[in-house]
């Protein structure tokens, strides 16, 4: 029955998908409640809260999240032109540079002022959990054509580089925490492991991966359906091979897609239509069972303190780092508001708690889920219900502003030719 339930979700959603696309109900909250719904009605049914929470450390949810995750980097890796990226990376270069380092600091501040037990080190591993970003919470953001380019593309590549950038250090946070990292040439150890082995492992695996889809196709083995199924293979290669070496998969899986792409994404525009498609579906999924067998089953044991910093992390924790990276920018005050407010926690977040719970010991698990399931459940909900209103509004003042100053001298006005959809292609978008 359940699986029946399941389907039904996944089908009802679908038939009304386009009726929902520029409304306030995001797919993430559709399947999150509803995931929350299922736990509660396991609940009256005699399942306990505790048999829910177990669940999320079995090895088929996590591998559900970090495949997902995996994915939809390389996808949005492939769709990236990373040298018109370049030449434009005066926003999230300052977002990612210095905004992600600052968020991760103030949010171990905060969490260690707001829960003095906690300590530095598990008060760092839950601020890297919920540093990373995901535009696809609220579409309208990243795809509202009235909000200047400048800001779309700068929030779009920062939600989709930071979870990668943030691996490292979430490594880190957890080796501190168990008492395993002893000195500075341990974390700098760490960080040459985790980005210098993923580096070269999505290098090889992106060139050698591009070469052969190339060759088999013009050479006609291969067909257009297997081409386009390559990506997901080869996302999944990437970091299979180098998790096990102690490199991140997620990096790995990134620069694998930049290699790629930039070898086949011209040649074969629908490259990413099937990977597209598995994101989409394994991401309502993954929210379905973030729903179901983590925010559920945390609801038992939200404490004010943790709604407290969950509400902290999703105001001021982003907003101050925001403000301080633009410094010097000239970007107006509405617009720093408007980035700083939209910085959602989603997929990678839950990705990063499972990985943490799955070697934590039954109660620093509890907590750890606990405040990261508070805050992605209330960033789904509040930034999903913002996202066209406060981008209408934003547009509103912007088109306002332009019509009375003279926009050379807005910084918002600064042309980007390449605003990529990251995190978008294969969640929100509507490929019809």
């Amino acid at each position: 029955m359940g699986l029946v339930l399941i389907a039904a979700l996944f089908l009802g959603y679908a038939l009304v998908s386009r009726r929902l696309e520029h409304s306030s109900l995001t797919g993430p909250m559709v399947f999150t409640a509803a995931g929350v719904l299922g736990a509660l009605v396991m609940v009256w049914t005699g399942t306990s809260f505790d048999t829910l929470a177990l669940d999320v450390r079995n090895d088929a949810i996590q591998i559900l999240l970090e495949m997902t995750l995996v994915i939809i980097l390389f996808s949005d890796a492939v769709l990236i032109d990373a040298r018109a990226i370049r030449k434009e990376a005066f926003l999230p270069g300052r977002l990612l540079g210095i905004g992600l380092p600052l968020t991760i600091i103030v949010g171990t501040l905060i969490a260690m002022i707001i829960v003095p037990d906690l300590g530095f080190w598990p008060a760092a591993v839950v601020a890297v959990i919920l540093a990373p970003t995901d535009a696809a919470l609220g579409q309208a953001v990243v795809s509202n054509d009235r909000v200047p380019g400048l800001v779309r593309q700068g929030l779009g590549v920062e939600s989709g580089l930071n979870d990668g950038i943030a691996v490292p250090f979430l490594a880190i946070a957890v080796a501190g925490a168990a008492n395993e990292m002893q000195s500075g040439a341990e974390i700098a150890r760490v960080f040459l492991e985790e980005i210098g082995l993923a580096i070269v492992i999505g290098l090889v695996v992106g060139w050698l991966g591009a070469l052969a889809v190339r060759y088999a196709y013009e050479h006609g083995w291969m067909t257009r359906g297997w081409k386009q199924v390559s990506v997901v293979t080869l996302a999944v290669l990437c970091f299979a091979l180098a998790d096990p070496v102690g490199g991140s998969g997620f990096i790995a899986a990134f620069v694998g897609g930049l290699v790629f792409g930039a070898k086949v994404r011209h040649e074969y525009p629908d490259i990413c239509d099937f990977s597209e498609g598995v994101a989409h579906v394994m991401t309502m999924f993954a929210f379905f069972v973030f729903g179901a067998f983590i925010l559920a089953p945390a609801l038992d044991v939200v404490t004010w303190q943790i709604v407290l910093y969950a509400i902290l992390s999703l105001t001021i924790v982003r907003m101050i780092p925001v403000a301080l990276s633009l410094i010097g920018t000239g970007l107006a005050g509405p617009t720093q508001l408007y980035i700083g407010w939209f910085g959602p926690r989603g997929l990678a977040s839950l990705v990063f708690m499972g990985t943490v719970v799955v070697g934590a010991n039954a109660d620093e698990a509890a907590g750890i889920l606990a405040v990261g399931a508070t805050t992605v459940g209330l960033s789904v909900l509040l930034h999903g219900l913002s996202a066209w209103p406060a981008s209408a509004r934003y547009a509103d003042w912007y088109e306002g502003t332009t019509a009375r100053v003279d926009v050379s001298e807005l910084p918002e006005e600064q042309q980007v030719e390449h605003i990529p959809n990251l995190k978008l292609q294969g969640r929100l978008r509507d490929p019809g």
